[in-house]
């Protein structure tokens, strides 16, 4: 069978900056796919790479989609090498979305799948996570993840009761470092979070690739030691990028949790699999993408039918343009909220 292969790069901003310990986003770039079949069915994916984490770049990304020709054969797709995880990701998407059809949703893994996931409201960093915490509380939501590694250590400590605080009643926080400290600076932080309503903290250290073999390796023996030491979970997200990830860190018998963004992680469906055989601890998340690949990610979210832990996807309004946008920043998403999201309407805004 061939297929009709098009493609559609896109620079956008955000309405607001995100800063993370990675760099300040003022603006998302990636890819769009279409992919129709001989019968004239049409498949949607996203290539939203994050090179920080160690994905491919969006040109490397885009020179692969060039490679692949306009009339890609099904053996050509399956061949897309693993160092492209975004474009294979995409791909997968758009060909599961081919299968099922545009208002379809996958069959569970397994057994039965919730029609609803709670979700975790996104935190700035700093001080302006402060001014956010009361109007999301209002609306409901209950989990909050707040980016810290941003600004000094002691700084962001001397803000945490007061984050804390500001909490309603049951509500869980979660810590998002990206990877910006050292051991010490991680048992800093790991000490002070043990008697607070910290659900986990989220890559406090981490290497890329590109840092060298001998830097990765020390980089998960800290997270491992860590885990070992102190009584708040830690979450896997930067090192969790590419096909092997999963059964690598699985392998090694981590304790915590995972992190699955499925815009990045290559073909998912065997990584689910391992961490659902194991009843690993799997909070889904945004990669910032447009809402081509957020439905895509959220489709695999909701096919997930482990532990319910809330979603990671509270993060709209993202886009300064509102029709890139996911759905609508809500305590809830439910599966039929999926069906309402259109990426033809995203594609013709790229013409």
């Amino acid at each position: 069978m061939a297929f009709r292969l098009q493609f559609r790069r896109y620079r956008l901003p955000l309405r607001h900056p995100v800063r993370t310990a990675h760099e300040v986003w003022t603006e998302r770039a990636g890819l769009l796919l279409r992919l129709e079949d001989e019968q004239g069915g049409v498949g949607w994916g996203e290539v939203a790479p994050i090179p920080a984490f160690g994905t491919e770049t969006v040109d490397l990304a885009e020179s692969a989609c060039r490679e692949l020709g306009e009339a890609p054969s099904a053996e050509t797709l399956d061949a897309i090498p693993a160092g492209l995880g975004c474009v294979r990701q995409a791909v997968v998407a758009a060909r599961q979305d081919l299968a099922a059809g545009r208002s379809a949703e996958p069959a569970p893994l397994s057994g039965h799948s919730t029609p609803y996931r709670a979700v975790a409201a996104l935190l700035p960093a700093g001080k302006a996570g402060l001014t956010q915490i009361e109007p999301k509380a209002e609306i409901g939501f209950r989990v909050f993840k707040w980016k810290v590694g941003v600004e000094p250590v002691a700084d962001e400590l001397a803000l945490l009761d007061d984050v804390c605080a500001r909490l309603p009643s049951g509500a869980k926080l979660r810590l998002d470092a990206n990877g910006a400290w050292n051991r010490r600076q991680a048992e800093q932080w790991l000490e002070r979070c043990a008697e607070r309503p910290v659900e986990f903290l989220e890559q406090p250290c981490f290497a890329p690739a590109s840092a060298g073999e001998a830097a990765c390796r020390r980089a998960d023996d800290t997270l491992r030691g860590l885990a070992a030491d102190y009584p708040t979970p830690i979450a896997l997200d930067e090192s969790l990028v590419g096909d092997g990830d999963v059964e690598r860190w699985l392998g090694m018998g981590w304790p915590g949790w995972f992190v699955v963004k499925p815009t990045l992680l290559g073909d998912t469906r065997h990584a689910l699999q391992r961490l659902e055989a194991v009843k690993a601890n799997v909070v889904f998340s945004s990669a910032l993408e447009t809402v081509v690949g957020a439905r895509a990610a959220l489709r695999t979210a909701f096919a997930w039918t482990g532990e319910s832990k809330a979603l990671g996807f509270g993060v709209w309004p993202l886009f300064a343009d509102a029709r890139f946008d996911g759905p609508a920043a809500a305590p809830y998403i439910r599966r039929e909220d999926l069906a309402c999201l259109n990426p033809e309407t995203v594609w013709s805004a790229l013409s």
